[in-house]
């Protein structure tokens, strides 16, 4: 019999000996065993989100024009020197900050070129966060504004929630900023 049928038939071997289970332990043993099966499966995911929108008056097949490259970064994001693509598929690039100060390693996970959205996970980073997961999107609204989004899902290192969150605002922030000033001109 195993561990199931053993809860099930209201008995439970513990050692050698067999102790029976009133009907409310019954119910009890059978949640907290579900409980137990479940918390086993369940991998651990990131824990924070963190999303950012820009307006911008043009068409969204424009705006992904100019920010849809995986390595188009480096053109319209203000903290970006350069941007290194590997050539493989998916593609992963290096960016390196306009001070040289700080490098990004990033793997492309996700594109859907006709949606305007792709996906990324950063595989290297100074910043104080693991399981990073990145999308950005640029959405029709049908009255020729777009929306660029920009969301990500991270698990912040302990006592750096707040350094992330801010070092996300000012990345995502001065991005999208830079986007729509260059889609106005």
């Amino acid at each position: 019999m195993n561990m199931n049928q053993k809860i099930l038939s209201g008995k439970v071997e513990t050692s050698s000996r067999k102790q029976s289970l009133g009907f409310g332990s019954l119910k009890v043993a059978a949640s907290v065993g579900i409980f137990v099966v479940l918390s086993a499966c369940a991998a651990p995911g990131p824990s924070e989100s963190f999303t950012r929108t820009v307006d911008v008056e043009a068409a969204p097949s424009a705006v992904w024009a100019m920010i849809g490259s995986f390595c188009s970064v480096q053109d319209w994001h203000p903290a970006i020197g350069t941007c290194e693509e590997d050539g493989n598929t998916p593609p992963t690039r290096t960016l390196v900050t306009a001070d040289g100060q700080a490098t990004f390693v990033e793997l492309q996970t996700a594109r859907d070129d006709g949606a305007y959205t792709y996906t990324y996970t950063i595989l290297s980073s100074p910043l104080p966060f693991t399981d990073y997961t990145s999308t950005l999107s640029v959405d029709d609204d049908g009255s020729g504004v777009s929306t660029v989004t920009w969301t990500s899902v991270y698990n912040a290192n302990e006592g750096h929630e707040q350094d992330v969150i801010d070092a996300l605002t000012g990345v995502y922030e001065s991005g999208l900023a830079a986007v729509a000033a260059s889609m106005a001109q």
